[in-house]
């Protein structure tokens, strides 16, 4: 089996990001491999309701340039070129898959928080990530359980 050359790590933003980046940043040392930083805004539709839709606009354009600039301050904590960082819009699951196609990634590097009771039956993120991957999938379990 050869090393990972290519990682995608998938961040939500949230303290738990420094997290799971710390851990792609181990693994791709120790692999000598590059790491992509990925953040997705998946938008909620608005039914403006005869209004005009540039209030809307105006509030996502904004949501993604603060997306931005919180994805380079953490790409400048873990040392990853501006150029890696991708922030993009959509349904977060299509995204991700299609980003690491695109990027010919060799693992993605995603956070996966423990559930309990219903929330089980959910189908979360980080599963639809594992099963529709085209590359190996490592989940860091994020959350108060988190070692």
């Amino acid at each position: 089996m050869s090393t990972y050359r290519r990682l995608l790590l998938v961040v939500d933003l949230t303290e738990d990001s420094r997290l799971i980046g710390a851990r792609a940043k181990a693994l791709a040392l120790a692999t000598g491999a590059e790491i992509e930083l990925l953040h997705v805004v998946e938008f909620i539709p608005v039914e403006p309701l005869g209004e005009t839709l540039m209030p809307s606009i105006q509030i996502e354009d904004e949501i993604l340039q603060r997306s931005r600039q919180r994805l380079s301050a953490m790409a400048l904590e873990l040392g990853v070129p501006e150029a890696a960082c991708h922030v993009e819009a959509g349904n977060v699951k299509a995204e991700i898959v299609r980003v690491a196609r695109e990027r010919s990634v060799d693992l993605i590097v995603i956070g996966s928080r423990e559930r309990h009771g219903m929330s089980i039956l959910v189908n979360f993120t980080e599963d639809t990530i594992l099963h529709a991957a085209p590359c190996d999938v490592l989940a860091v379990r994020v959350g108060r359980n988190a070692k």
